[in-house]
């Protein structure tokens, strides 16, 4: 198996499907990726097509979406490439709500995967707190839905209408997700680097993070580590366990 030090170690350049190639590698034949292909436009009534709408994450998620054999899943917002073995199982998932318990996040945690993160801090990369919010109803966002044209992997395009777990502006919500990140790294549930450390590629069970995060949100201790309103001073000490 190459891994990245190899390449440059030989003066191969790193390019986007380097990088895939060698989590291909890293997982082997019985694995499965996952890749976000978060894409907005559906939200300002662009029109979506699961066959060539690009994904507004990043040059290695693209690389994914464009792989051979990779399946897309269906909602337009929030959906995701999937490439290996268990990639079948998400050929059908055409989840109403982006963070839902049909969604490619409810069934990352049915088959006990885990959530690897590149270089980037929880803010901007951890989705699937949004995950662990809708399933507890969490009252500081709310269900909103969006309506526009759908174009299947058939080529048929008609209308559809799909939902997402939005925060709740009116109120002043912003995400604020990095407070918790370090409590996963205090229990021990993030192993590897740090963002901007190393290799910078860190990782955590799905389940495990569910759990987690639920029990905080379970007691009634979000505020401060996963969300704050505008304009509101925060006790931190007051927020965390």
């Amino acid at each position: 198996m190459r891994t990245l030090t190899s390449y440059r170690r030989q003066g191969l350049g790193v390019t986007p499907l380097t990088v895939l190639t060698s989590f291909l590698d890293a997982v082997g034949p019985f694995g499965t990726l996952l890749f976000p292909l978060f894409n907005f436009d559906f939200t300002e009534g662009i029109p979506f097509d699961i066959r060539n709408t690009p994904s507004h994450m990043g040059a290695l998620t693209e690389a994914a979406r464009m792989y051979p054999g990779s399946v897309r899943t269906g909602h337009p917002i929030y959906s995701f490439a999937v490439i290996g073995a268990n990639a079948p199982r998400f050929l059908e998932v055409d989840n109403f709500s982006g963070y839902g318990a049909d969604s490619p996040f409810g069934l990352l945690r049915e088959l006990n995967g885990k959530i690897a993160v590149l270089d980037l801090p929880d803010q901007d990369s951890m989705t699937f707190y949004h995950h662990i919010e809708e399933m507890h109803s969490v009252p500081y966002r709310y269900h909103k839905t969006f309506t526009g044209n759908y174009t299947d992997i058939k080529g048929i395009t008609s209308t559809r209408t799909y939902g997402l777990f939005v925060r709740d502006l009116e109120q002043g919500v912003l995400t604020h997700v990095n407070p918790m990140g370090e409590l996963l790294w205090e229990a021990g549930l993030y192993t590897g680097d740090r963002a901007h450390e190393h290799s910078g590629l860190r990782v955590i069970e799905a389940n495990a993070m569910y759990a987690f995060v639920s029990a905080i949100i379970s007691s009634e201790k979000a505020y401060g580590l996963l969300y704050i309103r505008e304009g509101v001073t925060i006790h931190q000490d007051s927020a965390i366990p």
